[in-house]
């Protein structure tokens, strides 16, 4: 695999999956699939089950997710980027 943080759940599921060897997939730096025609997802069924989006965070928010990860604010911004509702 080409990046692997740590604590980052994609990472954490490739490795003991041995998903590379397995599926011919890596990781990119931003965590995307590669070959992008992959399409991964976990689908859970319930009746009474909605979709949700997750909404644009503030940088507090970044800062209580990076202390709770054990990261630095800047490794967070990076990987939240799409959803700040700060320019990070």
């Amino acid at each position: 695999m080409r990046l692997l943080s740590p604590t980052t759940p994609k990472a954490t599921l490739f490795r003991p999956l041995n998903a590379e060897a397995a599926t011919g997939l890596h990781l990119t730096e931003s965590f995307a699939m590669y070959p992008t025609a992959a399409v991964s997802g976990l689908y859970f069924a319930h009746p009474e089950s909605h979709y949700f989006g997750v909404g644009r965070i503030e940088k507090d928010q970044v800062e209580d997710y990076a202390r709770r990860k054990g990261w630095d604010v800047a490794t967070a911004e990076k990987w939240l980027r799409p959803i700040l509702n700060y320019e990070g």
